[in-house]
């Protein structure tokens, strides 16, 4: 079998976790081998195990560095106002545009939990607690601001972020809207949700 790269380094490593996150995303957890991995890769199976000790870690890896690197992300791009307003605004931006960039990512990091086991699971929940904090927070503080209105902050704050990570489902990069139509569609939905039109933003 020729090689395609290396058996040794971070380039082999990182082409390992590009395959397995389009495999895991094309044919599930439970289907993908590591045969069919190290196929893809262009390497002996026995050596997706100097990079991960196991499918397991491996699946739990991939789930991590995609949440570190959503909330390492944010945080670079986050607005510097603390108007709770512009700080929403900004979220549902980077939120949608991050999450069209990412399908395979996104849908890998949702659809299989299921196939992580009770540690790694927790890890992972964590993780995505804390990203839901951020919003949870921004809400929280337009509502005790006036700006913001919402019967549930915790349950407005789960509805938002399903919604807006839906768009993995059904988005293409050739479709009818260009992508800032859609990031101002989705804008003006989660608006209308939870802020009067008195104070909404053009």
């Amino acid at each position: 079998m020729a090689r395609t790269v290396g058996s040794n380094g971070a380039r082999t490593e990182e082409a390992i976790r590009k395959a397995a996150t389009r495999l895991i995303a094309r044919h599930g957890y439970e289907a993908t081998t590591l045969r069919m991995l190290s196929q893809a890769v262009g390497i002996q199976s026995a050596a997706v195990y100097r990079y991960f000790a196991s499918k397991q870690d491996m699946l739990r890896d991939l789930m991590v560095q995609h949440m570190s690197h959503l909330l390492k992300s944010w945080e670079k791009v986050r607005p510097a106002s603390s108007d709770p307003l512009q700080q929403l605004v900004g979220f549902v931006h980077f939120h949608v545009e991050y999450h069209m960039d990412r399908p395979d990512e996104v849908f890998l990091s949702y659809m299989e939990l299921r196939s992580l086991e009770p540690e790694s699971y927790r890890v992972i929940v964590d993780l995505r607690r804390r990203y839901e904090l951020i919003l949870r927070d921004i809400l929280d503080r337009g509502v005790k601001a006036g700006q913001f209105h919402v019967a549930d902050v915790k349950v407005a704050t789960m509805a938002i972020i399903a919604m807006m990570t839906g768009i993995n489902v059904w988005y293409r990069a050739r479709g009818r809207l260009s992508r800032r139509r859609i990031v101002e569609i989705y804008t003006r939905l989660v608006l209308d949700s939870v802020v009067s039109a008195g104070q909404r933003m053009n």
